[in-house]
């Protein structure tokens, strides 16, 4: 994993790697038990989940981070080991999936995760949001339906997609602007991985 995450071009913290490590273990033996991720290869797990949730690093602004959808804590988790000064929402309505993420960040004492199982439409924490960000939840006009209302004023949605989703940003409501990166994720091929970056027009 070491090599991989060199290929990356990421400065990642003093201890981030066993922690990404510790994280990976624990999932594959929840994995064993509960079914929380298709994804079960050690290798696919640290391309599909680890890596492709690191490549939004770049894109995270302000202190105050939502991850809508979160699952078994993809790409929140990883996201968190990497920055600990920033402070992350998880949201899921999947207990079993909350479960894990709870248990997870408690295992690697991340102190700066809140692990909620809710709708993300229904979460009402008292305030917005520097970034909220996504990965595979929904379309990106339905993801402004659900999520919209939690980023901040001058906050980033970030919807991390597969191919460049151009018809759904036809859909977009006028209110919202998008901008779209291509992102590099060693492991898969070039174009198949993008970022939609949505700030209020």
């Amino acid at each position: 994993m070491k090599t991989v995450i060199e290929q990356f071009d990421q400065t990642i913290p003093d201890g981030a790697l066993v922690k990404f490590q510790e994280l990976l273990d624990e999932l594959e033996r929840w994995n064993k038990k509960v079914n929380l991720t298709a994804i079960r290869g050690r290798e696919e797990m640290v391309t599909a989940h680890l890596l492709d949730s690191l490549v939004a690093r770049p894109l995270l602004k302000g202190r105050r981070i939502l991850d809508v959808g979160t699952g078994a804590g993809f790409p929140g988790l990883p996201l968190a080991i990497a920055e600990s000064e920033r402070e992350f929402d998880l949201v899921d309505s999947n207990n079993k999936k909350i479960m894990f993420v709870q248990h997870a960040a408690g295992l690697l004492g991340l102190d700066n995760v809140n692990a909620v199982k809710a709708r993300t439409e229904d979460y009402a924490p008292g305030y917005r949001f520097d970034t909220v960000i996504a990965r595979a939840v929904a379309t990106v006009p339905r993801l402004l339906e659900l999520a919209g209302h939690h980023v901040g004023e001058d906050g980033v949605f970030v919807a991390l997609k597969g191919r460049n989703p151009t018809e759904e940003l036809e859909a977009l409501p006028r209110e919202w602007a998008a901008e779209v990166t291509p992102l590099k994720v060693p492991g898969l091929e070039d174009g198949s991985r993008h970022a939609v970056l949505l700030r209020r027009a």
